[in-house]
């Protein structure tokens, strides 16, 4: 099996360990390094190659929010996920415009957790159902403060199904979630995501539940 590499990086030595405790009775997923803040999470996200990095947002000498900005330029292809007691407007906007495909409260229950990493792993957001209605209910009065566009055409590019996937995406429920309230299996939803995205031409499911906003889709 081949394990998915998670980097931590948090001020508190003592939930760090307690994260690697965590995360190490999953037989798929390996901590390969522990930072104590963001300059050292960038040093060790470039020798161990991570594959998700948990970040948290206040840590000295470097905050989480200017680490992921760095690391996203410099290693686009690692995922980061906040991870952090805060859920205020400021730090989740700025989060996400840095790079990070994940927004989860540390007292988040651990199968979220464990979900929101693999998901990370797989090229998908994760996002805790109060952050992602914050994303849509800032985008609305940033919305409403422009000139409102015109209905997408791509909104007849999306069938039924994937109109119903779009709307409980913007609820902030995860593929598994979605599986079970429309009675069909995670990789279908994958599918389905996954087509989504294309139709729309966006990068992940925030981007998509934006764009479904802007369009009046939800």
């Amino acid at each position: 099996m081949n394990r998915i590499r998670v980097l931590l990086a948090d001020d508190q030595s003592l939930f760090r360990e307690g994260l690697r405790t965590l995360l190490s009775v999953q037989p798929d997923l390996e901590v390969v390094g522990e930072a104590a803040n963001g300059a050292e999470a960038l040093t060790l996200a470039a020798s161990q190659h991570p594959q998700v990095v948990l970040m948290d947002v206040h840590m000295p000498v470097l905050d989480g929010v200017t680490a992921t900005r760095k690391l996203h330029e410099s290693h686009p292809a690692y995922r980061v996920i906040m991870l952090t007691t805060f859920d205020d407007d400021e730090y989740v906007f700025e989060g996400l415009r840095a790079g990070a495909v994940g927004y989860l409260l540390k007292d988040t229950p651990s199968q979220k957790l464990f979900e929101a990493i693999r998901a990370a792993a797989r090229g998908e957001s994760f996002l805790e159902p109060s952050v992602a209605a914050k994303v849509v209910a800032e985008f609305a009065r940033l919305s409403g403060n422009s000139i409102p566009s015109k209905k997408a055409e791509t909104s007849d590019e999306l069938s039924d199904r994937e109109m119903e996937i779009v709307r409980l995406l913007a609820r902030g429920l995860s593929n598994r979630e979605i599986a079970e309230q429309l009675v069909i299996t995670e990789g279908t939803v994958k599918n389905h995501v996954s087509n989504i995205l294309s139709k729309l031409g966006v990068r992940d499911r925030t981007q998509a539940v934006l764009k479904a906003k802007e369009n009046g889709w939800v």
